[in-house]
């Protein structure tokens, strides 16, 4: 399972690496053009909007592992062990509920959507909103990874890269 969980985790970062760069490259060409020749690349300003919810929806899985999504915690610090357990046990059945819902409705919605069309480039609005169902099922599959270390002691995974409790000391 740890070379499964290495290769998932490497294979969605490299898919938020290459849609920020390419929205990156996106952007700065555009600001260029319109500065430079006076004249814009008409599609640039809705293409970037849709990979920045491609981003959204696929980085939410590695931030949901590590523990930066916002979270009260001041409950379960004031129960006890025993308690505080049962209480991530029922938040983690809530999420689980929460994001299959969201899957589930995102893959009516998507379906749905595929017969309109996005303004510039003309393409299916599915395309786009099926970020959401997409986002929630690699949501899901990190929770699932997570889900025992968390339950028994709110351990998140480490991850060099990224430090959410770094964030709260602030």
């Amino acid at each position: 399972m740890n070379k499964f969980e290495e290769g998932f985790i490497a294979l969605n970062r490299w898919i938020l690496i290459a849609l920020l760069a390419a929205m990156s490259v996106i952007v700065f060409a555009n600001v260029v053009m319109r500065y430079v020749t006076d004249a814009s690349i008409p599609w640039s300003e809705e293409v970037s909007r849709h990979m920045m919810i491609w981003l959204t929806f696929l980085g939410s899985g590695l931030v949901l592992r590590s523990g930066g999504h916002i979270a009260i915690d001041n409950l379960q610090d004031a129960l006890a062990p025993r308690y505080a357990r049962v209480l991530r046990g029922i938040v983690l059945l809530l999420m689980v509920a929460f994001l299959s819902l969201l899957l589930y409705f995102g893959c009516i919605y998507v379906s749905r959507t595929m017969v309109q069309t996005t303004a510039a480039t003309e393409i299916p609005f599915g395309y786009i909103y099926l970020a959401m169902p997409l986002g929630c099922a690699l949501m899901l599959v990190h929770l699932a990874l997570i889900a025992r270390p968390w339950l028994k002691s709110r351990e998140f995974i480490a991850d060099e890269d990224f430090d959410a409790t770094a964030s709260a000391s602030l």
